[in-house]
């Protein structure tokens, strides 16, 4: 026993020190004032109180952020879900063309970020050239208040991959003999899929739903490197104003109660994703 834990320390080392503790730390600062400086002062509820009374903005970035959360996530896990399906098959090539979809994935979100801030620039962006040349009129992609949202929202979409991974190992392993049961009784390919393929990968479901909604709440980066949270706050998402308040204006006790704040957001989602599942959610039993 001894051994074991003399073993496992880095590991517990590691999630006292990176993980446990600033969470602990962001509680304790997100009472305080803390200019970053020097050291924090308690301020109590003070935080708290600017944050759901006085900031207009945080009102803007928690429905930019739930927008973004409440389009991308079905978009982000159908295109998963059909990519799946389309590479579920036994043919020659069939790795070459899973690689290929996997691929975009590998690829880091600033990368993505600043190639997609190129091809949208409206002066020199091939996405405008080639829309002019169907005679399209320019558009700015980025500057639009209408654009910007589903701009970011469908560059997002192109990091299907893991999303993907999982339904393809959970569409492995639903039993063949189902399929042959549901032909025998007459069921076509669209039956098959509602009443016998979506039933058996909804564990996949449920993971890739509670994961995208998590991951979908943190979204910066592409805010960071294409708008900057613009035009007219637009694009100011929950993330990049922690991020303003933290590193621009150094109030980190602020940043620190929106961060507590965000993660309370995030496990009352996943605890209704959860609680609710059994509804939906099917286990296969043995």
């Amino acid at each position: 026993m001894l051994w074991g834990y003399a073993f496992i320390s880095p590991w517990i080392i590691g999630l006292l020190a990176f993980t446990a503790g600033p969470i602990l730390a962001v509680f304790y600062w997100s009472f305080t004032d803390y200019p970053i400086l020097s050291s924090p002062t308690w301020v109590g509820l003070k935080n708290y109180q600017r944050l759901f009374l006085e900031d207009e903005k945080f009102v803007t970035c928690v429905v930019n952020t739930l927008i973004y959360v409440g389009a991308r996530v079905p978009l982000h896990l159908t295109i998963a879900f059909v990519v799946a399906l389309l590479l579920n098959r036994t043919v020659r090539g069939i790795g070459v063309f899973r690689t290929a979809c996997y691929v975009p994935s590998m690829v880091p979100i600033v990368a993505m970020a600043v190639i997609w801030r190129v091809l949208l620039d409206p002066r020199i962006g091939y996405v405008n050239y080639f829309t002019g040349l169907v005679g399209l009129p320019s558009v700015n992609w980025l500057t639009s208040e209408a654009l910007v949202k589903p701009v970011i929202i469908f560059i997002s979409l192109f990091h299907v991959g893991i999303p993907m991974i999982v339904f393809l190992a959970a569409l492995g392993n639903v039993p063949d003999q189902l399929y042959e049961a549901a032909s025998i009784d007459g069921a076509t390919a669209g039956q098959q899929l509602r009443h016998v393929t979506i039933p058996m990968v909804t564990p996949a479901i449920l993971y890739n739903t509670v994961i995208d909604v998590i991951n979908s709440f943190q979204v910066f980066a592409y805010a960071f490197v294409m708008t900057k949270g613009g035009p007219n706050d637009a694009s100011l998402f929950y993330v990049l104003y922690i991020y303003r308040q933290a590193f621009e204006f150094f109030q980190m006790g602020y940043a620190a109660a929106l961060s507590a704040i965000l993660f309370l957001i995030i496990l009352v989602f996943t605890i209704l994703l959860v609680k609710y599942s059994d509804r939906w959610v099917h286990y296969e039993r043995i």
